[in-house]
């Protein structure tokens, strides 16, 4: 077995993605923790943050699960190519290196090239006044001002983790809601805790461009009708585009669409036999634990183990800004754009014993249902939660919208006490008319 890889391996997730953006959204956690500690009785000077110290814990972090991986790769005993890769007619892969290149030929193969930050018109990315998420995770000194421009998963991470260090910090949306696709009812919370923290969002505002004062310090960016925002660094953070421009392909029956996407059926498989493909690189929710789900999906078709397709629509979302959120399954709106009536409840982590003791309230848990003939709940179809520890709550609820359990079913299990899931427990009780309060 064989690995083409044209750098360390890990890919975008361990090296400018997923680990590095959390161990800087750990960091904000300690110094906002550390900065509240006189509330707990715990008398501390003010906090200082040495982004150098951040910076370096964060390569460790890297550099340790680096390790780990190609210490896996070698136990397995794939052999690893370094190189750029490219498939021609009849599975054979050409590693392109600076001086030489290489062919291979396989059995099977899988394109799993993974993904690229999209840039805009008039935000041309310079390392300096323009970033996208690559080079602010590696960034040498935080700004005093920042506008995030997009507010979807990655957006709101960094402007919560720079306003958490004590960066100005403004987003700005060209939809009517930050996180499109999250249930209208937990984006309501998010922007209030946002607001609260001083964080401005601007929403249905489209950016025109910016213009650096002469000395290149800082810059002016104009958005919406007429509006504008000084400020020392700009973070394009609009998604990312399929990384497919070097596959090759030529002389197989691959697909690639207009916006780059490899094209696949339901098993991930391409229009050429024993080729798929996986992750970014084809029109799937863009998340590391997808393209693994993805992966093995491969894998065991390639073996002729008639794999169940994944379906995306149940896929778990976790978004680690403060307070948290996360996700399974349909939201409210498009629950009934399915055609399902519904009923919903929800609960607020106010009134969790545990989330007081943190000192950490925001937020509630929302639970979308089929609704009973009696008004009661069914099946659980959806599950919004926005809040303390949220991501590492999610298990159960994605095994409940993913196993279709009822309402009945859920609420019959005992939640422990005292935990924040004690509120998804009571949420789900609320939907059999029994309620626990009210």
């Amino acid at each position: 077995m064989g690995l083409v890889e044209k750098a360390k391996v890990g890919g975008s997730c361990l090296h400018v993605g997923c680990i590095p953006a959390k161990e800087l959204l750990e960091t904000a956690h300690v110094f906002r923790t550390v900065s509240r500690a006189s509330e707990f009785g715990v008398e501390t000077e003010a906090p200082q943050l040495n982004w150098g110290v951040t910076m370096r814990r964060k390569q460790t972090v890297i550099d340790q699960l680096v390790a780990g991986l190609e210490h896996l790769l070698k136990g397995r005993k794939v052999t690893v190519y370094n190189g750029v890769g490219s498939l021609g007619a009849n599975r054979v892969v050409t590693v392109h290196r600076a001086t030489d290149q290489q062919t291979l030929t396989a059995s099977s193969v899988i394109l799993a090239t993974g993904s690229l930050p999209r840039t805009i018109p008039g935000f041309e990315v310079d390392g300096r006044l323009v970033m996208t998420s690559d080079e602010l995770l590696s960034i040498q000194a935080l700004p005093q001002r920042a506008a995030v421009i997009g507010g979807g998963a990655i957006g709101v991470e960094f402007a919560s983790m720079m306003s958490d260090l004590g960066v100005k910090v403004s987003v700005i949306e060209a939809l009517p809601q930050i996180l499109n696709g999250c249930d209208r009812d937990a984006v309501k919370v998010l922007a209030r805790s946002f607001k609260k923290r001083g964080i401005t969002v601007y929403t249905s505002a489209s950016v025109q461009g910016h213009t650096p004062d002469p000395a290149g310090q800082n810059t002016t960016v104009t958005f919406g009708d007429g509006n504008s925002l000084d400020v020392d660094l700009v973070v394009v953070s609009v998604g990312r585009r399929p990384n497919s421009e070097h596959l090759g392909l030529v002389g197989t029956a691959v697909g690639v669409d207009e916006r780059g996407f490899v094209e696949v059926d339901d098993r991930c498989r391409t229009a050429e036999p024993n080729v798929w493909a996986i992750g970014d690189l084809i029109n799937t929710p863009q998340l590391a634990h997808v393209a693994f789900a993805e992966g093995m999906l491969a894998v065991t078709d390639s073996l002729s183990e008639e794999p169940l397709p994944l379906d995306h629509q149940r896929t778990p979302w976790c978004i680690y800004c403060h307070p948290e959120v996360a996700f399974a399954g349909h939201t409210e709106e498009s629950a009934r754009a399915a055609g399902y009536q519904v009923v919903t409840a929800a609960n607020r982590f106010i009134g969790s014993g545990r989330a007081k003791i943190v000192g950490d309230t925001d937020g509630l848990v929302k639970v979308i249902a089929e609704k009973n003939p009696d008004g009661t709940g069914g099946q659980i179809l959806g599950v919004h939660m926005v809040g303390p520890w949220v991501t590492e709550q999610l298990g159960q609820a994605y095994l409940a919208v993913n196993w279709e359990a009822t309402v009945d079913d859920v609420a019959a299990f005992i939640q422990p006490h005292p935990t924040m899931s004690e509120i998804f427990g009571e949420t789900v009780l609320s939907l059999t008319g029994r309620s626990l309060h009210g």
